[in-house]
Protein backbone atom coordinates (compact mmCIF):
# COMPACT_ATOMS: atom_id res chain seq x y z
CA UNK A 1 0.00 0.00 0.00
CA UNK A 2 2.79 2.40 0.91
CA UNK A 3 4.43 1.70 -2.43
CA UNK A 4 1.18 2.40 -4.30
CA UNK A 5 0.69 5.63 -2.33
CA UNK A 6 4.18 6.76 -3.20
CA UNK A 7 3.64 5.96 -6.87
CA UNK A 8 0.35 7.86 -6.86
CA UNK A 9 1.91 10.86 -5.14
CA UNK A 10 4.82 10.78 -7.57
CA UNK A 11 2.40 10.69 -10.49
CA UNK A 12 0.52 13.70 -9.11
CA UNK A 13 3.75 15.61 -8.57
CA UNK A 14 4.90 14.82 -12.11
CA UNK A 15 1.52 15.90 -13.53
CA UNK A 16 1.66 19.15 -11.54
CA UNK A 17 5.19 19.83 -12.74
CA UNK A 18 4.14 19.16 -16.32
CA UNK A 19 1.16 21.48 -16.00
CA UNK A 20 3.35 24.19 -14.49
CA UNK A 21 5.82 23.75 -17.34
CA UNK A 22 3.04 24.02 -19.93
CA UNK A 23 1.67 27.14 -18.22
CA UNK A 24 5.08 28.80 -18.23
CA UNK A 25 5.67 27.88 -21.86
CA UNK A 26 2.28 29.32 -22.86
CA UNK A 27 3.01 32.49 -20.86
CA UNK A 28 6.41 32.88 -22.49
CA UNK A 29 4.96 32.40 -25.99
CA UNK A 30 2.17 34.91 -25.31
CA UNK A 31 4.60 37.53 -24.03
CA UNK A 32 6.79 37.16 -27.10
CA UNK A 33 3.73 37.50 -29.34
CA UNK A 34 2.47 40.58 -27.48
CA UNK A 35 5.77 42.45 -27.23
CA UNK A 36 7.53 41.29 -30.38
CA UNK A 37 10.29 39.26 -28.76
CA UNK A 38 13.97 40.02 -29.14
CA UNK A 39 13.52 40.79 -32.83
CA UNK A 40 10.86 43.40 -32.10
CA UNK A 41 13.08 45.04 -29.50
CA UNK A 42 16.00 45.14 -31.94
CA UNK A 43 13.80 46.60 -34.68
CA UNK A 44 12.75 49.45 -32.43
CA UNK A 45 16.33 50.12 -31.27
CA UNK A 46 18.47 49.84 -34.41
CA UNK A 47 16.99 52.86 -36.29
CA UNK A 48 17.84 55.08 -33.32
CA UNK A 49 21.34 53.63 -33.28
CA UNK A 50 21.74 54.42 -36.98
CA UNK A 51 20.53 57.99 -36.42
CA UNK A 52 22.90 58.78 -33.57
CA UNK A 53 25.83 57.03 -35.28
CA UNK A 54 25.45 59.01 -38.51
CA UNK A 55 24.72 62.26 -36.68
CA UNK A 56 27.78 61.77 -34.47
CA UNK A 57 29.96 61.38 -37.57
CA UNK A 58 28.69 64.16 -39.86
CA UNK A 59 26.25 66.29 -37.79
CA UNK A 60 23.72 66.22 -40.64
CA UNK A 61 20.18 65.84 -39.28
CA UNK A 62 18.60 65.17 -42.67
CA UNK A 63 20.97 62.37 -43.70
CA UNK A 64 20.75 60.74 -40.25
CA UNK A 65 16.93 60.97 -40.15
CA UNK A 66 16.46 59.65 -43.70
CA UNK A 67 18.86 56.76 -43.04
CA UNK A 68 17.03 55.77 -39.85
CA UNK A 69 13.64 55.99 -41.54
CA UNK A 70 14.84 54.00 -44.56
CA UNK A 71 16.15 51.24 -42.32
CA UNK A 72 12.87 51.13 -40.39
CA UNK A 73 10.92 50.80 -43.66
CA UNK A 74 13.25 48.01 -44.84
CA UNK A 75 12.68 46.12 -41.59
CA UNK A 76 8.94 46.45 -42.12
CA UNK A 77 9.23 45.19 -45.70
CA UNK A 78 11.29 42.23 -44.46
CA UNK A 79 8.41 41.30 -42.16
CA UNK A 80 5.99 41.58 -45.08
CA UNK A 81 8.13 39.25 -47.18
CA UNK A 82 8.36 36.73 -44.33
CA UNK A 83 4.61 37.12 -43.64
CA UNK A 84 5.34 37.89 -40.00
CA UNK A 85 3.10 39.98 -37.75
CA UNK A 86 3.26 43.62 -38.81
CA UNK A 87 2.01 45.48 -35.74
CA UNK A 88 5.51 45.89 -34.26
CA UNK A 89 7.02 46.86 -37.61
CA UNK A 90 4.31 49.44 -38.29
CA UNK A 91 4.64 50.97 -34.83
CA UNK A 92 8.41 51.21 -35.37
CA UNK A 93 8.04 52.84 -38.78
CA UNK A 94 5.51 55.39 -37.54
CA UNK A 95 7.61 56.21 -34.48
CA UNK A 96 10.76 56.74 -36.52
CA UNK A 97 8.81 58.73 -39.15
CA UNK A 98 7.41 61.12 -36.54
CA UNK A 99 10.84 61.57 -34.99
CA UNK A 100 12.54 62.10 -38.36
CA UNK A 101 10.01 64.71 -39.51
CA UNK A 102 10.08 66.49 -36.15
CA UNK A 103 13.88 66.63 -36.10
CA UNK A 104 14.19 67.89 -39.70
CA UNK A 105 11.47 70.52 -39.30
CA UNK A 106 12.82 71.85 -36.00
CA UNK A 107 16.50 71.61 -36.93
CA UNK A 108 17.23 70.02 -33.55
CA UNK A 109 18.53 66.46 -33.62
CA UNK A 110 17.28 65.83 -30.06
CA UNK A 111 13.72 66.05 -31.35
CA UNK A 112 14.23 62.80 -33.25
CA UNK A 113 13.85 61.08 -29.89
CA UNK A 114 11.10 63.24 -28.39
CA UNK A 115 8.03 61.41 -29.80
CA UNK A 116 9.30 58.09 -28.47
CA UNK A 117 10.13 59.63 -25.11
CA UNK A 118 6.67 61.15 -24.79
CA UNK A 119 5.12 57.81 -25.75
CA UNK A 120 7.19 56.04 -23.09
CA UNK A 121 6.17 58.55 -20.43
CA UNK A 122 2.50 58.33 -21.41
CA UNK A 123 2.66 54.54 -21.34
CA UNK A 124 4.23 54.61 -17.87
CA UNK A 125 1.42 56.82 -16.57
CA UNK A 126 -1.18 54.56 -18.23
CA UNK A 127 0.27 51.42 -16.62
CA UNK A 128 0.26 52.97 -13.16
CA UNK A 129 -3.13 54.70 -13.48
CA UNK A 130 -4.89 51.56 -14.70
CA UNK A 131 -3.25 49.46 -11.97
CA UNK A 132 -4.55 51.89 -9.34
CA UNK A 133 -8.00 51.84 -10.96
CA UNK A 134 -8.15 48.03 -10.75
CA UNK A 135 -8.16 47.54 -14.53
CA UNK A 136 -4.43 46.96 -15.21
CA UNK A 137 -3.38 47.80 -18.75
CA UNK A 138 -1.33 44.64 -19.05
CA UNK A 139 -4.46 42.57 -18.54
CA UNK A 140 -6.19 44.47 -21.33
CA UNK A 141 -3.20 43.82 -23.60
CA UNK A 142 -2.61 40.15 -22.76
CA UNK A 143 -6.20 39.03 -22.08
CA UNK A 144 -7.01 38.48 -25.78
CA UNK A 145 -3.62 36.81 -26.33
CA UNK A 146 -4.40 34.24 -23.63
CA UNK A 147 -8.01 33.95 -24.93
CA UNK A 148 -9.28 34.96 -21.50
CA UNK A 149 -10.40 38.46 -22.55
CA UNK A 150 -11.62 40.23 -19.36
CA UNK A 151 -12.45 37.10 -17.34
CA UNK A 152 -9.52 37.90 -15.04
CA UNK A 153 -11.39 40.92 -13.64
CA UNK A 154 -14.20 39.04 -11.86
CA UNK A 155 -13.62 35.33 -12.27
CA UNK A 156 -9.88 34.95 -11.72
CA UNK A 157 -8.63 37.19 -8.87
CA UNK A 158 -5.20 35.55 -8.87
CA UNK A 159 -4.57 36.71 -12.41
CA UNK A 160 -5.95 40.17 -11.61
CA UNK A 161 -3.31 40.46 -8.88
CA UNK A 162 -0.60 39.24 -11.25
CA UNK A 163 -1.62 41.72 -13.96
CA UNK A 164 -1.70 44.51 -11.39
CA UNK A 165 1.79 43.71 -10.12
CA UNK A 166 3.12 43.46 -13.67
CA UNK A 167 1.52 46.76 -14.66
CA UNK A 168 3.14 48.45 -11.67
CA UNK A 169 6.48 46.96 -12.72
CA UNK A 170 6.13 48.25 -16.28
CA UNK A 171 5.02 51.67 -15.10
CA UNK A 172 7.83 52.16 -12.61
CA UNK A 173 10.53 50.88 -14.99
CA UNK A 174 9.33 53.18 -17.78
CA UNK A 175 9.13 56.09 -15.34
CA UNK A 176 12.73 55.44 -14.31
CA UNK A 177 13.73 55.39 -18.00
CA UNK A 178 11.94 58.72 -18.56
CA UNK A 179 13.62 60.20 -15.47
CA UNK A 180 16.99 59.50 -17.10
CA UNK A 181 16.16 60.65 -20.64
CA UNK A 182 14.23 63.89 -20.13
CA UNK A 183 17.01 65.70 -18.22
CA UNK A 184 19.36 64.78 -21.10
CA UNK A 185 16.83 66.15 -23.58
CA UNK A 186 16.63 69.45 -21.68
CA UNK A 187 20.27 69.92 -20.68
CA UNK A 188 22.37 67.45 -22.68
CA UNK A 189 23.32 67.37 -26.33
CA UNK A 190 21.88 65.19 -29.11
CA UNK A 191 24.67 62.64 -29.15
CA UNK A 192 24.55 62.10 -25.37
CA UNK A 193 20.78 61.66 -25.52
CA UNK A 194 21.02 59.36 -28.52
CA UNK A 195 23.60 56.98 -27.09
CA UNK A 196 21.88 56.78 -23.71
CA UNK A 197 18.52 56.14 -25.38
CA UNK A 198 20.02 53.33 -27.44
CA UNK A 199 21.57 51.85 -24.30
CA UNK A 200 18.18 51.99 -22.57
CA UNK A 201 16.33 50.49 -25.51
CA UNK A 202 16.38 46.78 -24.72
CA UNK A 203 17.38 46.21 -21.02
CA UNK A 204 14.29 47.89 -19.45
CA UNK A 205 12.04 46.00 -21.86
CA UNK A 206 13.69 42.68 -21.03
CA UNK A 207 13.38 43.38 -17.31
CA UNK A 208 9.70 44.28 -17.67
CA UNK A 209 8.92 41.18 -19.73
CA UNK A 210 10.85 38.97 -17.29
CA UNK A 211 8.97 40.32 -14.27
CA UNK A 212 5.68 39.88 -16.14
CA UNK A 213 6.62 36.28 -16.88
CA UNK A 214 7.45 35.69 -13.20
CA UNK A 215 4.13 37.14 -11.99
CA UNK A 216 1.98 35.34 -14.55
CA UNK A 217 3.74 31.99 -14.33
CA UNK A 218 2.90 31.92 -10.61
CA UNK A 219 -0.72 32.98 -11.17
CA UNK A 220 -3.67 30.65 -11.83
CA UNK A 221 -4.09 29.58 -15.47
CA UNK A 222 -6.25 31.78 -17.70
CA UNK A 223 -9.93 30.97 -18.23
CA UNK A 224 -10.35 30.29 -21.94
CA UNK A 225 -13.59 32.16 -22.57
CA UNK A 226 -13.33 31.50 -26.32
CA UNK A 227 -13.46 27.75 -25.67
CA UNK A 228 -16.36 28.29 -23.26
CA UNK A 229 -18.32 30.21 -25.90
CA UNK A 230 -17.64 27.51 -28.49
CA UNK A 231 -18.76 24.82 -26.04
CA UNK A 232 -21.99 26.73 -25.35
CA UNK A 233 -22.67 27.02 -29.06
CA UNK A 234 -22.08 23.31 -29.52
CA UNK A 235 -24.42 22.56 -26.59
CA UNK A 236 -27.15 24.77 -28.10
CA UNK A 237 -26.79 23.06 -31.47
CA UNK A 238 -26.94 19.64 -29.83
CA UNK A 239 -30.08 20.63 -27.85
CA UNK A 240 -31.75 21.97 -30.98
CA UNK A 241 -31.04 18.79 -32.94
CA UNK A 242 -34.08 16.45 -32.76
Amino acid sequence: MASIDKQTEGSRTSHRAGADGDSRAITEAALFEAFGGIRGMVETTVPGLVFVLIYTINRDIHIAAIAALSLSVLLGIARLVRKDTLKHAFSGVFGVAFGAVFAMMSGDAKNFYLPGMLYTLGLAVAYIATAIAGVPLLGLILGPVFKENLSWRKRNPGRLRAYTKASWAWGLILLAKSAILFPLYWWGDATQLGWVKVALGIPPMLLSVYLTWIFLSKAPPPINVIAEMEAEEEAKKAAATP
